[in-house]
């Protein structure tokens, strides 16, 4: 059974832990989860998460994403 003290440096830790995962609204941060992939959170309500070479492998389709965003402009939902 966990002393006082443990206790009370357990809630401290937890509670420092809280204040580092707020962050302003619309804020992107990076994080390598405990499998080992990248995840981007602040990009909606859930992180992104892929492995080295997903990511890898979508950015270097970046032009072809960015040039499929242009063309569909129009059926693309804004979110303001």
């Amino acid at each position: 059974m966990p002393t006082e003290t443990e206790l009370q440096a357990e809630l401290e830790r937890l509670r420092a832990e809280n204040e580092s995962l707020k962050r302003p609204r619309g804020q992107v941060a990076l994080k390598v989860s405990e499998k080992g992939a990248l995840s981007v959170y602040g990009m909606g309500r859930f992180p992104v998460t892929l492995y080295r070479e997903q990511w890898e492998k979508l950015l270097e389709m970046k032009d072809v994403i960015l040039h499929f965003i242009k063309e569909n402009d129009q059926q693309l939902k804004k979110k303001e």
